[in-house]
């Protein structure tokens, strides 16, 4: 037992499993839930009041999306340390939710007992990666992204327009969009729009609400 408790901000959108997490930690006796949201505004807004030690964040919330919170957070203070516990497993998340500021990176599927040891880890100042994290991004790293532009296009053929709407919604040329579109079925290594569509779900890329 240290001195003093790791004081923990939970910020999970699901009562259930944020009341799940509460007693995980709590049942530990050098660690204690400090405060919890269910959006990412009030877990911004509870990070400053509260200050924890170390918050676990899930990426999938309503209006601010965990990314962005991370991103205020760490604008309040740079050495917040952050552990993102989530469903998402894209390599694109995983990328996102790092560069943002995170510590780490979990996925729900983690046993409760390798997440307090996150916990103690983060907290102790390590920045511990899992093998399957580590292989996602190398993965990334290893090969074209998508730019600012072609997520976009990629995220307006999700909602099924063809290249003229999304022409139209860009501002844009038909041709420029069919250039776009080329170039993202290259890159992700598809056939076709609805593979595109399929991959850049699993990836990560976008998200389907």
């Amino acid at each position: 037992m240290t001195s003093r408790s790791i004081r923990v901000l939970c910020v999970e959108d699901h009562q259930i499993v944020r009341e799940g997490l509460i007693l995980i930690v709590d049942r530990h006796p050098d660690m204690t839930v400090v405060g919890s949201s269910s959006s990412g505004e009030e877990g911004v807004e509870l990070y400053k009041e509260l200050l924890p030690d170390v918050t676990v964040m899930d990426l999938q919330l309503p209006a601010m999306s965990g990314v962005d919170a991370i991103r205020a957070i760490r604008s309040i203070d740079a050495n917040a340390k952050i552990v993102v516990l989530t469903m998402y497993g894209g390599d694109e998340d995983i990328f996102r939710a790092l560069e943002a500021g995170a510590t780490t990176y979990l996925l729900k599927d983690t046993v409760s007992d390798d997440l307090i040891g996150v916990i103690r880890e983060v907290h102790s100042g390590e920045h511990p990666v899992r093998r399957d994290v580590e292989a996602k991004l190398a993965e990334r790293a290893s090969g074209p992204t998508l730019t600012r532009r072609e997520t976009e296009v990629m995220e307006l053929i999700a909602t099924g327009m063809r290249n003229r709407e999304i022409g139209k919604a860009l501002n844009i040329s038909e041709e420029t969009v069919h250039v776009h579109v080329r170039k993202i079925l290259s890159k992700l290594r598809v056939p076709d729009r609805t593979a595109a569509l399929k991959e850049a779900v699993h990836r990560g890329i976008i998200h389907l609400s």
